[in-house]
Formats: structure tokens, sequence, C-alpha cells
């Protein structure tokens, strides 16, 4: 299906999926919360740094039709009016827009170049903030209360992607927010949160082959059977200070080795099948790998990470290689959202009710956009391997606005080709066809 997951399409895709989202009546200017939803969306997947240089640029009546075309906003919003609605979306309600994404990725058949180990999927598991403030706070900020009497509001989720060691590509699912009665304590959130997100994965795409990686607090007995209770495999780290009575008997036991040698960087690799998690479940059975790096200066770095199937030297290698590309969830997921003008920590506008995770998840879709594209269309994925940084995307994006051509957006149909600042401002074309 050549072509099916260019940017406009996606774009369009997006668009269907919010038509059907309502919020409560405003009696003045009445907006559509659509064009709200894809207004914000603009705003991320273009990096925009606030609400009110888009609100400025969008006047222009170039980039006013050309939100038109690409976004399919009829009505562009101001910042106020924007944040009044969104506040009354709820984030349940965007699934819809990653689950048809997705779904498009699947049936062009694009998903196909993140397959791994046993024909399934690597999924780490990750929670990241995104607000946090002493003085805003809405009904749904968690609460955190200080030992000098303070008292400080936040915000964080618990966000799933689809990663290969060998791609820089990552696809993210619907994240999941935390809410206050998750509990205070990092141990009882992710495991809630991980909890829903799993349950909501296996309602949406309960088909779909997964590998969940994840740190040493998803590796418990409770989590771990409820992995093998959904059918997933599993990579998880180990961590001493978790997991003693694994830790004391590993070494007390016979075990398989192997080693070798890649790019003057030495592997050693040591695994037990068979072994209890811990004395608390000794009913919970996994096998145990061990594995040391020796760098060319002399640094070394040990993991260990626990796993379902058995071990064996044929496996450990690839099994290493999927347990370290956790990595990706943080790396090419947050800190791209982070620092690659994404603007994923910025106070784009808090609210009383949802805004501040309503941005968050509008932030990620427009994420997914760019990563879906990158995996599909061919301009932007040969635009993707020169660009020096990430951040470079944005801006090229926000020209394309304003100098596309129309004869390329005929040919190609794609938001974010190569675009060079400064050529002569132009229409994107409706159907087809240029203004004039």
């Amino acid at each position: 299906m050549k072509g099916v997951l260019s940017c406009k399409k996606l774009a369009q895709l997006v668009r269907c999926s919010v038509e059907a989202i309502k919020t409560p009546s405003i009696k003045t200017r009445p907006l559509e919360p659509a064009d709200c939803l894809m207004s914000a969306c603009a705003v991320f997947s273009l990096k925009y740094r606030s609400l009110l240089q888009f609100d400025h640029d969008s006047r222009e009546k170039i980039i006013s039709h050309n939100l038109s075309s690409v976004y399919g906003i009829k009505d562009i919003p101001s910042d106020t009016r924007m944040t009044e609605r969104l506040d009354e979306v709820s984030v349940a309600s965007l699934r819809k827009a990653y689950k048809r994404l997705f779904s498009q990725c699947q049936r062009s058949k694009h998903l196909e170049l993140l397959r791994y180990c046993d024909n399934r999927y690597l999924l780490p598991l990750d929670a990241s903030g995104y607000f946090y403030s002493k003085e805003v706070h809405g009904e749904n900020c968690c609460e955190k209360n200080h030992r000098d009497g303070s008292k400080s509001h936040h915000h964080q989720m618990l966000s799933g992607a689809l990663v290969h060691p060998d791609r820089k590509v990552v696809l993210a699912f619907a994240p999941e927010p935390i809410m206050k009665s998750d509990g205070a304590r990092k141990n009882d959130c992710e495991h809630r949160l991980a909890e829903r997100l799993l349950a909501d994965l296996e309602r949406e795409h309960p088909h779909l082959p997964l590998i969940i990686t994840g740190d040493g607090l998803c590796c418990d007995g409770p989590f771990i059977k409820r992995l093998k209770q959904g059918g997933h495999r599993f990579i998880l780290v180990a961590k001493e200070s978790n997991h003693k009575a694994l830790f004391e008997e590993f070494p007390s036991l016979p075990q398989s080795s192997y080693q070798q040698i890649m790019n003057h960087v030495e592997h050693e690799f040591n695994w037990i099948n068979g072994l209890s998690l811990n004395d608390s479940h000794l009913d919970c059975s996994v096998n145990a790998l061990e594995h040391w790096e020796l760098l060319p200066n002399g640094k070394q770095q040990h993991w260990v990470w626990v796993r379902d199937l058995t071990l064996n030297e044929r496996n450990v290698d690839t099994i290493m290689r999927g347990g370290r590309a956790r990595h990706k969830i943080e790396n090419e997921t947050f800190n791209t959202l982070k620092n690659q003008g994404y603007q994923f920590e910025h106070n784009f506008g808090h609210g009383n009710k949802n805004l501040s995770s309503v941005f968050a998840y509008l932030m990620m879709l427009a994420f997914l956009l760019i990563n879906y594209s990158s995996l599909a269309v061919k301009r932007f994925k040969k635009h993707w391997c020169r660009c020096c940084r990430k951040s470079d995307c944005g801006e090229i994006s926000a020209a394309y606005l304003r100098s596309v051509l129309s004869a390329v957006w005929r040919i190609c149909g794609a938001l974010w080709p190569m675009a060079i600042k400064g050529l002569l401002w132009c229409q994107v074309p409706l159907n087809g066809q240029t203004l004039h």
C-alpha cells in the first residue's frame, strides 16, 4: 500500500478520530472540539514554542489556508479559546486516534520492520513527569507533601512504545496518566498504571504479540504472573537491592557461559534456567541472564535480566540486545519530547480539569505522527537521515507551511519533505488545485 502513510493522510486519520468528541457548549463564539484538538496537534507537530506564537502565525492568510488543507482545521481558535475547550476533553476519548494510526500502520505492513525475537515486538515501559508546580494545580493533580511542610502538585504518565535495537523509530501507544487514586508511593503508582496500560493494550490490540521490557520496579511476582496470564513474553531488569535471594542463589548454582567479541568489545554471558524469583514467590519460575561488557578503555558494565523462555547460547545475545533496547523509551521517546523541540515539560496551560493531560496526549500524538512518517514516507526518511537534530524537523515543517510548492504537494502529498526556508510563499492546494 504505497504512500498510504503520507503525512497528510495520517493527519486526516487523526481528524476523523476526534470529530466525534464533544464538550459542554460555551455561550461565546462556538468552536468545534475537533478544530481545537487539531490546532493543538499542529502546535506540537510544528514545534511552536507557545500557543501565542501559533495564534499570531495562524492569522496569516497562507498559513491559515495550509493548516486547513493539512490538518482539516475549519476555524482556527485563539489560544484562550483553545485552552477553554480542551480543558473539558477527556483523555480517554483521544485513545481512538492512537488506535486508528496503529491499525493503518499494520495494514500498510510498515509495522513488520519492528518485529524482533520470536516474531514479537519489543515494548518497553517507563514513566515520566510532564508538569510540576507548588502553586498551580487542578482537581486531577497528584500531590506530594514535603518535609518542610510545603505541598507540590505534579502530573506523570506511564508510556509504552514499540522499539527495535537497530532502528531509531519508536511507535508509542496511548500513555496512561497517573491519578490521585493510584497512591503516593512510586511502586504502587507504576504497578496500577501498568495494569491499566496492559488491559487497554489487550482490549485494543488483542492479537499483537509482545515482549514487555521494564526496569526493576516491574520485576516482581504479581506483575510477572500478570504478564504470563496475558500471554506476553518479558525481559525485565533484576536489581540486587530488590532480589537478594536471586542474587545469592545465582552464583552458587552451575551456570552456562558464553563469550564473544564484537567491534573490540568483549561480552560475557552467564545464565541459569528455572530459578525462583524470590522467597515470596517460589512458584514464579524465571530464567536469569547475567551480562558483562568490557570496553576497550577498561570500563565494565553489568546487567542482569529475567525472562520466561529458555536461555541458550543461540539466543542470549538477542535477549541482551532486547533488554538494553529498553533505554529507547527514555532516550528516543521522553528525552526527545523534552529536549528536541516538543517542549514536553513546558506549561502550555494547566486548566482546572484535563488541559495539562490533554496537551501531553496530543504532544505524544504529534510525536507519533512524525515517527510514522519517518517509517513510511520516502522523502521524510531521506530528510531524517540527513537531519543533524530531530528538533530541525519542526523548523522545516513550519517553513514548509509557508514555502511548499503546489507541484511538490501534488506529487508526494507529504507534510515533512525537504523544504528550504526563504522560498516564495505559496499555498498548499486543496484537492490538488492551486489557489490564486
